[in-house]
């Protein structure tokens, strides 16, 4: 079989990308034949199929590049042309989307709709009800107001990083979108990443009740055998992007009475400045900013956490923060929203809190913090379990297979 795996990025910009690449290999371990369709962009890695990769906005040149940006946003002419010279040369049995809403567009329904391929899509995010993609209006706070159908609501919340124009645009994208290319008309099979998400999507989308649909939460490319013993080192560590919906600000609110227990930030992000003022000013010299990390360098830091922290305020769909740190045997204290407590069980595999509530995780860092060496060692040994019952490549394989199977055969 030869599947077309596209997302707008051909680089690792962030979690999406990874499932991506990681399915991607997952197929060829399998002797399945891979192919590639996304954005040109200036850190795409180098792939054998870039002669059909489009213009990005960041590539993309010459006197009328804004206006074609603008255009390019709702439909992408040159994806429509390039995707068909890439299935002409391929002809790839499925296409397995990733992401695509406002870069590649919808755009290329309608040319792989004319050449027979069946489309799957994994939703990592809700833009297909939610024009912002995360549930938050502009002052940040859980919103569902548009109930997948007031898509003028976003504009008038500005929705969209504060902004009313780019607000605006996005509620634009999504009413033309639903008009001439419906996600339920075009789309063939769904795969969730999280029940909350599919169930989210289908309240607000009800016609995606009738398209065929698994869950299949993210997997790991490894898991460790043995549990952790209590670490001599105990800190605590938040790896991520330091926006406002993942809540950082309320764990460093938490860390302003925890002056004994140490918290290690990984990541970058347009909070960064914000939050580390924050520490500055209350005077918190037991949080250690530590900036981007990636591979082994990060690796080793979430193999050697006593617990990671996900302290997200948005409807989180299925982290790879979690998966990582199940896959080295590190428990985590989540917040208690979206599909995080899918993945985090209660006692099993670390804890949950109230997501937003300061008071909430102070108590729940004070309790991790009480736990003997006995019980970690259980909690690590959960997580271990969990994944390989939920999020190895192994699990995942036999359900991603079989899902496939429903769609190419008889081709």
């Amino acid at each position: 079989m030869k599947v077309l795996l596209i997302d707008v990025y051909n680089f690792n910009k962030g979690g999406a990308e990874t499932v991506c690449f990681n399915t991607g290999r997952l197929l060829e371990e399998h002797g399945h034949e891979v192919v590639y369709f996304t954005l040109k962009w200036n850190d795409n890695r180098p792939s054998p199929q870039s002669k059909y990769f489009p213009e990005s906005k960041e590539t993309r040149r010459g006197p009328f590049r804004q206006v074609k940006n603008l255009v390019n946003y709702f439909y992408h002419f040159e994806a429509a042309r390039k995707i068909e010279q890439l299935i002409l040369d391929e002809k790839p049995d499925l296409a397995h989307i990733h992401l695509m809403w406002g870069q590649i567009t919808p755009s290329i329904f309608p040319v792989l709709k004319k050449y027979r391929i069946p489309i799957l899509f994994t939703v990592h995010d809700y833009r297909i009800v939610c024009p912002a993609y995360t549930f938050r209006d502009g002052s940040g706070h859980i919103c569902e107001d548009c109930q997948g159908r007031h898509f003028y609501k976003c504009f008038t919340h500005t929705c969209c990083k504060g902004s009313r124009v780019m607000s605006a645009v996005m509620a634009a994208e999504q009413y033309f979108r639903n008009a001439f290319f419906n996600p339920a008309k075009y789309i063939d099979g769904f795969i969730y990443v999280s029940n909350f998400a599919r169930n989210i999507q289908e309240k607000y989308m009800p016609a995606l009740n009738e398209k065929p649909n698994i869950t299949l939460y993210n997997f790991s490319t490894s898991i460790v055998s043995e549990p952790k013993a209590m670490p001599t080192d105990r800190y605590f560590l938040f790896f991520g992007r330091l926006s406002y919906e993942k809540g950082v600000m309320t764990l460093l609110k938490a860390y302003r009475d925890l002056p004994q227990c140490r918290l290690k930030v990984v990541g970058t992000g347009p909070k960064e400045e914000e939050l580390k003022a924050f520490a500055v000013e209350n005077g918190m010299k037991n949080v250690e900013f530590l900036g981007y990390k990636t591979g082994k360098e990060l690796t080793d830091l979430v193999s050697g956490a006593y617990f990671v922290i996900v302290p997200s305020e948005w409807y989180e769909n299925n982290p790879m923060t979690i998966i990582e740190a199940y896959s080295v045997g590190t428990p985590v204290i989540g917040a208690r929203i979206g599909g995080i407590p899918e993945i985090v069980v209660d006692g099993r595999t670390g804890f949950q809190f109230e997501s937003g509530n300061a008071s909430s995780l102070l108590g729940v860092i004070r309790k991790a913090s009480d736990i003997d060496g006995k019980a970690y060692t259980a909690l690590s040994r959960g997580t271990i379990d969990f994944a390989n019952s939920n999020l190895s490549k192994e699990s995942y394989w036999a359900k991603l297979i079989e899902f496939y199977g429903r769609f190419v055969a008889g081709r």
